[in-house]
């Protein structure tokens, strides 16, 4: 039999608002507003903007819950779930704890092993990937790159070699900025896309090379941005690893075989980091043997 003594465990919920075009709020989201017991926002004046625009009421307790509060703010928001409250968290635009506040409440609420679960909508990064016209098969996101020169272009080298296309987010003031240090560290060719005030009245949506596209950016940019850029070809990755030709295929096989490893071992290894079949590699290994003592 249930025990009428034990004491009611509320929930966390992360709900996604629209990115700019209200009309895809959920009736989820809707419900949500207009039920939760605290409703914890990333800015509460434009929270009360979103629900006037929805035309409801929200019966609920307003706080506010950003970078400079999360902390603290995440331990009184679980303290209200853990003692039965629905406590909703939501943030300007797009999913909480997608480079937004929420990822600490959650963390908070899993250790304490109070529920959480989330109302899924908009998000700006599937967004930009499915508008892009870049491969969406494999992705990553890396939020926004660090501001400072150096930080940012050691992250951009960590990125190199990323055949997943990436997606980004950058300031309006700061995009020519990044454009051009993704440009110098992954090449100016490289194909992406910029994605501008999605879902908004001036939804723009920039493709071209990295090149193209810090020109563009250097006229002058407004609104919010996702930046959406191509991951490393085939011959991207050969290069950076200095595997461009059958000749370095052999070199490489040559250094893993003085290293210990077998050459049967040695030519798949070499293989996987050029990009080609194991055949490519022990074709290319065998027509170099008479040209060596």
């Amino acid at each position: 039999m249930p025990d009428d003594d034990a004491p009611t465990i509320g929930c966390i919920v992360l709900a996604a608002t629209p990115l700019g075009n209200v009309q895809d709020a959920s009736p989820r989201l809707v419900h949500l507003l207009q039920t939760a017991g605290i409703i914890a926002a990333e800015d509460t004046r434009r929270l009360r903007r979103l629900a006037s625009s929805l035309g409801i009421e929200m019966s609920g307790r307003v706080l506010s819950y950003h970078d400079a509060n999360e902390r603290e703010r995440a331990i009184e928001l679980v303290d209200a779930a853990a003692s039965g409250a629905t406590v909703l968290v939501v943030t300007d635009a797009g999913m909480p704890s997608v480079s937004d506040p929420g990822y600490r409440v959650v963390a908070e609420a899993v250790a304490r092993e109070v529920p959480v679960t989330a109302a899924p909508g908009p998000s700006a990064v599937l967004m930009a990937l499915a508008v892009s016209g870049l491969p969406v098969d494999r992705f990553c996101f890396e939020g926004f790159l660090p501001r400072k020169g150096g930080e940012r272009q050691a992250r951009i080298a960590d990125l190199a070699g990323e055949v997943r296309t990436m997606v980004f987010f950058e300031a309006p003031h700061r995009l020519e900025a990044m454009l051009s240090a993704l440009a110098h560290g992954l090449g100016g060719a490289r194909q992406a896309a910029v994605c501008r005030e999605l879902t908004k009245t001036y939804e723009q949506v920039i493709r071209g090379s990295l090149d193209e596209l810090v020109a563009w950016a250097g006229t002058g940019v407004r609104g919010e941005c996702t930046v959406v850029v191509s991951g490393a070809s085939a011959d991207e990755l050969r290069a950076a690893r200095g595997l461009e030709s059958p000749d370095d295929w052999v070199e490489a096989v040559q250094a893993r075989e003085v290293a210990g490893l077998d050459r049967k071992a040695a030519i798949a290894e070499v293989a996987r980091a050029v990009g080609v079949g194991r055949r490519e590699v022990y074709d290319a290994v065998v027509r170099a043997k008479p040209a060596r003592p």
